[in-house]
């Protein structure tokens, strides 16, 4: 079986050569430089600023281009970066990899369990084989769906990947394309789907050739966290936002990806009609509807609900589901009770806020936020069914955002995190685990890059000013502690420790998970299509106790949970329940539940 997406950008394989194509519109001339041959040959200028030559070269060529007949660049559409974003990029001839997956339809999304891994880090190896060599642990733990951290080509040979400037070349820091098909192919055969993380807000720091030759690509009507905006919607835009459709396909076709996440779409500013996220998924669901199971993800800090709106058959018309920051905060102050920054907003009543987020969605909709200076944040979502939303307690954000990358096993005791797991392993929304997450990991997750010399200081200076707004880091002494993103040893110190699955208390923690994901694959997926829409209710018991109630076409799905240090008394579920699960054992009794317990029944 073979794959290959179509555009009009980069390097094509013909059967008789190499069609070289480049959007410059900012250059006079363009040629092409074949390494090897060490020449330079024109381009074409074929209008409104695209060049274009078809030459003999062949599969595994390197090459670049050369603007003005001065600056050598990649080709923004490289297929791989061997010697990384400053050098030639490779052709890649699509057609040379044998696909085993011809059978492969996916699978539906209320059956996602989602596994999010930074490649690099996830072994000791850091690379597509080696992971490829867990996926039969995965499989076995009940995961279904394994989500890749950013694989765009970056600066360097680490990086969490959101510094990415070649989107459509995976980095050669984990291996060869074909390495990483491979990986998706052997991930499909053991009944996994794959996502991949995708970055459309922004180009990296370091490596991004662009505004040499387009700077059409950007933007000042818009500003970002990160620098310049990308052009969605001005002069050009067009070629712009095809760039990212393209690349959106490409993904989901020639890597054959199930599904995409896409960071931190509240930083595109995009004022069409539709917008770019509307027409990526509009150009998704008309490539992919009828033939397989594909599903897009959100990360919106907007909570903008429209995005993830249901047609009458309950099928997403646009985005499967969200990230829910909403379920992380409050459950993270449950267990942690911390009360800083954005946790403030959660930190009066943190139950009231994990109730209305298991029922309705999101926490926020439409509400006043304190944290935003008293903005109001979100959309009505109570009428969008619970697999829209994707809870988790751990992400890359949430531990690596942290001074010293520390997992949440490290804040929280571990009766009170096996109580909110059960709530959110067993939880009609689908899981996200981040990766180490299952068996208690220790090793921390530290934000690391390998930015050249002249940002590489810059950078760690940066990383250190944003924690001296606290207390503990007020001080140059305090500040100097903190880990320095460019140092190789803070990334070695961020890798798995996989050797600590055998000591007991890690495999506790991995037998915990591999049965509550088995109890979610029988009793809870089956249930989750029969949930009535609009129909869950839930009631809170103080600040830190909560039930709720998922109406089914037939019966209830109800949980009880109580974050307190004392019992708490909560009225039971109507007679004739039966208990899914209780954590602890004990807790399975009606009118009172004991501190830090959470039961799971159904009413059938």
């Amino acid at each position: 079986m073979k794959r290959k997406h179509g555009m009009q950008f980069g390097a094509a394989c013909l059967p008789d050569g190499v069609r070289f194509r480049l959007w410059a519109p900012q250059a006079s001339r363009a040629s092409l430089f074949l390494h090897g041959d060490d020449i330079d040959v024109p381009m074409a200028s074929m209008g409104e600023g695209w060049f274009e030559l078809t030459s003999g070269a062949h599969a595994g060529a390197r090459y670049q281009f050369r603007i003005n007949d001065d600056q050598l660049v990649p080709d923004p559409a490289s297929r791989f970066q061997p010697e990384g974003v400053h050098g030639s990029s490779e052709v890649i001839d699509p057609h040379s990899y044998d696909w085993s997956d011809a059978n492969w339809r996916g699978r539906p999304w209320e059956e996602a369990v989602l596994y999010e891994l930074h490649v690099g880090t996830f072994t000791p190896e850091g690379t597509f084989a080696a992971a490829e060599m867990k996926l039969d642990y995965l499989a076995d733990l009940g995961i279904t769906a394994v989500e890749l951290m950013p694989l765009s080509s970056f600066p360097g040979m680490r990086n969490w990947g959101y510094d990415g400037v070649l989107p459509f070349a995976p980095s050669s820091a984990y291996g060869r394309p074909k390495e990483l098909k491979h990986f998706i192919d052997a991930a499909h055969s053991k009944n996994l789907m794959v996502f991949l993380d995708v970055v459309y807000n922004h180009f990296g720091p370091e490596g991004n050739y662009l505004p040499l030759y387009a700077p059409q690509f950007f933007t000042d009507r818009h500003k970002t966290p990160w620098g310049q905006a990308i052009n969605f919607d001005g002069p050009c835009s067009r070629t712009v936002r095809d760039f990212f459709i393209h690349n959106a396909l490409y993904s989901l076709e020639e890597f054959h990806f199930d599904g995409l996440r896409f960071d931190a779409v509240h930083a595109i500013k995009d004022d069409s009609h539709p917008d770019i996220l509307e027409e990526i998924a509009s150009a998704v669901h008309q490539q992919f509807d009828g033939k397989r199971h594909v599903h897009l993800v959100l990360e919106n800090d907007d909570n903008a609900a429209h995005y993830l709106r249901r047609d009458p058959r309950r099928k997403p018309v646009l985005y499967s589901a969200q990230w829910n920051d909403d379920i992380h905060h409050a459950a993270h102050v449950l267990v942690t009770g911390e009360s800083d920054g954005y946790y403030g907003d959660y930190a009066q009543n943190p139950a009231e806020h994990l109730a209305r987020c298991l029922a309705e969605g999101f926490s926020f909709q439409g509400d006043a936020s304190d944290y935003r200076d008293g903005a109001r944040r979100g959309e009505a979502s109570c009428d969008l069914p619970p697999e829209a939303f994707v809870a988790f307690l751990q992400n890359h954000d949430q531990i690596g955002n942290r001074a010293f990358g520390e997992r949440v096993s490290e804040l929280a005791d571990q009766a009170t995190l096996r109580a909110m797991m059960t709530v959110l392993l067993l939880a009609p929304s689908p899981p996200l685990l981040f990766m180490g997450e299952e068996f208690g990991a220790t090793t921390p997750f530290l934000f690391f890059c390998d930015f050249g010399p002249d940002l590489a200081p810059k950078v760690t200076e940066g990383r250190r000013a944003e924690f001296a707004k606290f207390a503990q880091f007020s001080s140059s002494e305090a500040q100097s502690r903190i880990p320095d993103p460019g140092d190789i040893e803070t990334f070695l110190a961020s890798k798995l420790d996989w050797a600590s699955v055998d000591r007991a208390i890690h495999r506790q923690w991995l037998d915990f998970y591999r049965h509550m994901l088995d109890i979610r694959r029988r009793e809870i997926v089956p249930r989750t299509p029969e949930i009535q829409l609009g129909g869950a209710k839930y009631k809170t018991y103080g600040n830190r106790a909560l039930s709720v109630d998922w109406p089914l076409r037939k019966g209830s799905l109800h949980l009880r949970a109580n974050f307190a240090d004392a019992e708490t008394r909560i009225p039971d579920a109507q007679a004739g329940r039966r208990i899914l699960h209780s954590e602890p054992e004990t807790a399975a009794q009606k009118e009172t539940l004991p501190p830090l317990s959470a039961v799971w029944a159904l009413n059938e």
